[in-house]
Order: C-alpha cells, then structure tokens, then sequence
C-alpha cells in the first residue's frame, strides 16, 4: 500500500508540473498566487514544483508583481529556449527539415529536394542527419537540450512502431524509422503528415486548445487529422482519416491505392493542377498562376468552381461523419483563402437540415504550409506538456 501511495503521489506531483508548465506556456508569466488561483493547486504544492521546474531549467523568477497587501508576489516565467526540438516533413517533392524552441519559434530552416527515384530511403536520412548536425553545430545548440526529431510523413503511419506503413504518393511501403534511431543522439517520432497538422492546429497560438475538429491537408494527395476531445484520433488500426481515399465518383479515375474515384483524385492541390493545364494546354504554369488567372478569366473561373464543388462534397461527407466543431483546410489553396472561402462555404452549407455555419465553423489555417512540420516538432514535446499520449 505504501509503494502504491508513493507511485500515486510522485504521479500527481509530475501531473502538477505539466499543468503548471502549459499554463506558463500560454501566459508566458504569472505570480505564484495566480498560478495556484488558476489551477487550484495549493500556494506550498506550487512552490514546491515550479522549485523544480527552476531546478530542471524551464522556468526561472523575474521579479515580482504589485502587492494588494503584504509581502510582493514573486513572478515565475515560461523560458522557451530551455529546450529545442527538430521537425522534418517529407513530401514527394521536398524535405524540409526545422528547429524550433518550445514556443515553436523556427530558429533554422532547411530545405533539401526530394530525389526523382527514392531507391534508398536510408540514404535521405544520412543527408537529413547531416542537415541536422550542421544546424546543431552553427547554432551551438547543447545535446542535452534537444528533445528529439518529428517526422511528417504523407502517409499511413505506425507512432508506436516508428512504421511508415504505406505511402502511395511516394511508393514507399513499411519504412521503419527505428532502423534508423542509431543514427541519432536523441528520440525519433514519426507522425502522418494531415494528423502532425491536426495536432498543431488544436495546439499552438490558441488560448485554448480546440476539442474537436478535422484538418484537411490538401498536397499532392489529401489528408485529415481528427482531434476529439483534445486527442488525436488514430482508430484501431492506426488508419483513421484517410478520407482522400474515400469513393466520390464511383468508377472513377484510377488511384495510386488501387481503388477508383478517390477524392484526393478530384479535389488535391495535384488535380487541380492538371486540370488547369489540360483546359489551358500549358504545362508551365503553377497553381498560384491558374488561381490568379480565375479571377478574371471565365474558364479558369469554372474550373475552380467545379472543383470546389468536389471539395464541399467530401467536406460534407466528413461533417455528416464526425459532426466536428471547426473543420480548418490547410496546404497551398489556403493562401487564396479570400479567393475561395465563400464559394466553398456555400457549396458545403447549402440547404440541408442536418448542419449549419454557426454548428461547425470553416477556416483555412493560420499555420499555413507550416501546419504539419509544426506539428512534427510538436512531437517530441508531448511528454513535456501531458502525463498521457494525447491519441485514441
């Protein structure tokens, strides 16, 4: 009994932590008394713990507050350069690879073109590696203050594993991330590119972190994130929110995953393209020249059109599925969010007597194209921020 109260009470003591680390994290500093007040923990358990947090170099005292009578409340600040973490996001075009303090301020930015033919994947990672090491070493970073690398993969990913099951866009399948955990002086963590995004969104730059909802990554492909109840939903298999490879044209066009008329084959960033340059028979143009085109010219403006409405269909499907709070698109489309939003949000909310604008609320990111490898540098701060993995 005595072992079990000792684990019980080391374990609240960890928990108390947590809670006192996220809320500085959010309000950069406070008194002691307003952090006790606001997690209704006890004066003496919070100097106790933010002691330790001094101790273990997260947090430090910068001054005090005004005094309402009596001695002058000491004030305890969050310190975001404590400890560092790396993201790396793979596409099928690029690796991108960040180093960010535990504010997710980006501190170093590396780009690396992705090879025509991946034959070794092993070889990327020795190049990612001494892409890492240089920013470590040309930012003096000390070993022991990096929490480790998150990896956004587009794919269907194993966390627990360290397993890239299935990646159709890059024709990679069954890549373990742990073959490669030698490499490194600090953890691998390895995430799907639409669930890294998620994680961010609900996570970083709100007061609050957002209880329910779906990110929509619209790349070369399109995936989803799903946050329920501030936890990101994985599934049993680990395959949740592969809603890109939901059927919306039957017998349709033919998907790299075998299946016909998947949505990501009628509404990703890659269809829309090629769309484009069929109509216009110009192979030269980018999508941001197409979407600057649509606002004048008729056909690129009917293109658009017809494929928002293929987007609003899949959105639909999605609201009707998982009755979410916010549903946010991220990925290129959402630097055109003026050119887009309104068109799309009448498309998904036309008359129907299942949903409304004021039951779920659509957005294009904030993050942007920095949604996902935020969220991959997010990873290795998990166990900073919670007692518990936040997946289900």
């Amino acid at each position: 009994m005595n072992k079990l109260n000792a684990i019980d009470q080391e374990t609240i003591k960890v928990l108390n932590q947590k809670k006192i680390i996220q809320l500085l994290y959010r309000n950069k500093q406070m008194t002691k008394q307003d952090i006790s007040k606001e997690l209704k923990i006890s004066i003496p358990t919070v100097i106790s713990n933010v002691k330790e947090l001094i101790e273990q170099g997260f947090l430090d005292e910068a001054g005090v507050g005004e005094s309402s009578g009596g001695r002058k409340p000491t004030i305890v600040r969050f310190l975001p350069d404590s400890r560092y973490s790396f993201g790396v996001c793979i596409t099928k075009d690029q690796v991108r690879i960040i180093l960010t303090n535990l504010n997710l301020e980006i501190i170093a930015d590396k780009s690396l073109d992705m090879p025509e033919e991946l034959d070794n994947f092993n070889s990327l990672v020795l190049q990612i590696k001494k892409e890492i090491d240089h920013i470590i070493d040309i930012n003096s970073i000390p070993i022991d203050k990096i929490l480790g690398i998150g990896f956004s993969l587009p794919g269907t990913v194993d966390e627990k594993k360290l397993l890239l099951e299935n990646a159709p866009n890059l024709k990679l399948k069954n890549i373990s991330f742990e073959n490669f955990q030698h490499n490194f002086q600090f953890p691998l963590f390895t995430e799907n590119e639409a669930n890294a995004s998620a994680y961010a969104e609900s996570f970083i730059n709100f007061n609050g972190i957002i209880s329910s909802l779906v990110f929509i990554s619209i790349t070369e492909g399109i995936g989803t994130g799903i946050i329920i109840g501030d936890n990101l939903y994985k599934g049993y298999n680990k395959r949740a929110g592969e809603f890109g490879h939901m059927t919306i044209v039957k017998d349709g066009k033919q998907c790299n995953c075998g299946k016909r008329g998947c949505w990501e084959l009628y509404a990703s960033k890659k269809a829309l393209v090629n769309e484009y340059r069929k109509k216009f028979d110009d192979c030269d143009k980018k999508l941001n020249d197409f979407l600057e085109l649509s606002k004048s010219n008729l056909l690129a403006k009917d293109i658009l059109d017809n494929y928002l409405g293929y987007l609003a269909e899949g959105i639909k499907n999605i609201i009707l599925m998982l009755d979410p709070r916010d549903v946010i698109i991220g990925g290129e489309l959402s630097n055109y969010k003026t050119l887009i939003e309104a068109d799309l949000k009448k498309k998904v909310f036309q008359e129907n007597s299942f949903y409304n604008q004021e039951e779920c609320k659509i957005s294009f990111s904030d993050l942007e194209e920095n949604a996902s490898i935020l969220g991959a540098a997010l990873l290795p701060m998990e166990k900073l921020f919670y007692l518990n993995e936040k997946i289900i």
